[in-house]
């Protein structure tokens, strides 16, 4: 009999489940998107349950369009949003607030003190993070100033904490199983990558020691196991990452060196590092690319807050078209798109400017601006903020020959060439374009030993299409030094 793995891929604007089979081969899928929520400027929530029902749903439709039983699915993977933050009461199992995204950025002023008391290379040096709004644990606080009887229940040790992996799993065991992966806990600035625990130094400064904290695993372990009311059948988690650090393994990038970047809501390049964890120079983040069977391979990151949600914003806000796949074609016909310049700053600037007060801004706009040349800026603010990474990258040593990307944004040829063209790399893109779930599927099936190793998970992976640089020299850097003057005029900081 076959046996699949489900992976739940639980995102910043949908949940998804994807059934997989042994070779890694998509054979179901079922997507939801769910409401965003966004009470204040910078301000962005979900609501957990939410996330809850749409999670669960999925999983229940894709089994049932799929007509396979519960029973034939050997294991789960889970992927989610990371460092959205969660905190619920463990004896009632409810919410005690919403779900604060990781885009969210009313901690600023919080962020700024923690700065001004000198805590910054202390963060950096036990974390690999900066401080800024974007994590967790400034979050976690928040909770705990703001909302009624928050305090009170963390003081009565009923306060849970955490990611939406651990939320999830919490609520598919029925309160069972309190755990996390070491790719999302790295990503609280609560959590020690070097000693692969939860610094209580760090949480004692933050003010958030009365918390419960999940129990921290490598990517691939036994999380748990679902309840049987769910999908009917009990089912083992044994995969769990965060979404960024699941595509790093669904694409594969085993060896030092490789990278990839990732395009949904947001854009997160990730390079591996190996062993040796790198202190980036130029504002990016070090964090922990995988951690099986207790080793830790270390990555660097860089971080942009808006990739797809600009499209989302172009289609839903300004309504300028009404699916996304008309972007390629809408972006061909663009006469003007060498003078338009969209910084979707919308939530601030991630890496490398780590601006979170900076907002949007469209800029060139002349008389004869088309609907078409917005959408190209659109895509090509996508590809522009990549180059402020690799430009980082480089300035920290690191150097590459190709991209692996991934995500929703890459089946747009247009976009892809223009990346292509604007980092003067060969960039490839795989058949399997969402290795978010691969990536959680492989983790998973690689602990009930559908995949043998991580050399077994490579030769999986397979190029769709490379895409090499066809433009004229120098074209792409007069477009960048375009690009730059863009981004100053939004900054609030230098």
């Amino acid at each position: 009999m076959t046996r699949y793995i489900l992976a739940i891929d639980q995102g910043t604007t949908s949940s998804r489940a994807i059934l997989f089979d042994e070779k890694g081969t998509r054979v179901g899928q079922s997507q939801q998107e769910f409401p965003q929520i966004f009470p204040h400027d910078g301000w962005v929530e979900h609501d957990p349950e939410d996330i809850w029902s749409s999670t669960l749903s999925v999983c229940q439709s894709v089994l049932k369009d799929t007509g396979i039983d519960a029973q034939a699915i050997a294991t789960i993977g889970i992927t989610n949003q990371r460092e959205t933050t969660i905190l619920w009461d463990i004896e009632t199992g409810k919410p005690v607030y919403n779900a604060i995204v990781w885009q969210d950025r009313r901690t600023s002023e919080f962020c700024q003190s923690l700065s001004e008391q000198g805590l910054g290379d202390k963060v950096q040096e036990k974390t690999g993070l900066l401080i800024d709004p974007y994590f967790s644990a400034t979050k976690i606080r928040w909770v705990l100033d703001n909302v009624e009887g928050a305090k009170e229940k963390a003081q009565a040790g009923r306060l849970a904490f955490g990611t939406v992996d651990s939320f999830l799993l919490w609520r598919l065991t029925n309160g069972k199983s309190y755990k996390t992966d070491a790719t999302n806990a790295a990503r609280t600035m609560a959590f020690n990558i070097h000693t692969q625990e939860w610094d209580s130094e760090l949480i004692e400064i933050l003010g958030i020691g009365d918390v419960l904290f999940p129990e921290v695993m490598d990517c691939s372990a036994d999380f748990g196991v679902i309840d049987s009311s769910w999908l009917g059948a009990e089912i083992p988690v044994n995969g769990i990452a965060g979404d960024q650090q699941a595509a790093l393994v669904g694409q594969a990038c085993f060896t030092p060196g490789m990278v990839k970047s990732t395009y949904g809501t947001g854009c997160f390049l990730i390079l591996n590092t190996g062993d040796k964890p790198i202190r980036s120079e130029h504002k990016l983040l070090t964090t922990v690319g995988y951690r099986l069977d207790g080793k830790v391979t270390y990555a660097l990151e860089g971080s942009i807050f808006v990739a797809g949600a600009a499209i989302q914003w172009l289609r839903d806000g300004l309504k300028l078209f009404s699916d996304a796949k008309e972007t390629q074609s809408l972006a061909k016909k663009a006469l003007n798109d060498d003078s338009v310049y969209l910084v979707p700053a919308f939530t601030g600037l991630g890496a490398p400017y780590w601006d979170p007060d900076a907002r949007g801004a469209m800029i060139g706009l002349t008389r004869d601006t088309s609907v078409e040349d917005i959408v190209s800026a659109g895509l090509r603010s996508v590809c522009y903020q990549t180059r402020d990474l690799v430009g980082a990258m480089a300035q920290d040593g690191a150097t590459f020959s190709s991209l692996r990307v991934d995500g929703g944004m890459v089946i747009n040829d247009v976009m892809v060439q223009f990346l292509s063209d604007l980092l003067e790399i060969t960039v490839e893109r795989p058949c399997v374009t969402e290795t978010t779930a691969l990536g959680a599927a492989f983790l998973a099936g690689l602990h009930v030993g559908l995949f043998k190793s991580l050399d077994d998970v490579s030769t999986l992976w397979q190029a769709d299409k490379s895409f090499e640089p066809s433009m004229e020299k120098g074209t792409g850097d007069k477009l960048y030094q375009g690009w730059q003057k863009a981004v100053d005029r939004v900054r609030t900081k230098n």
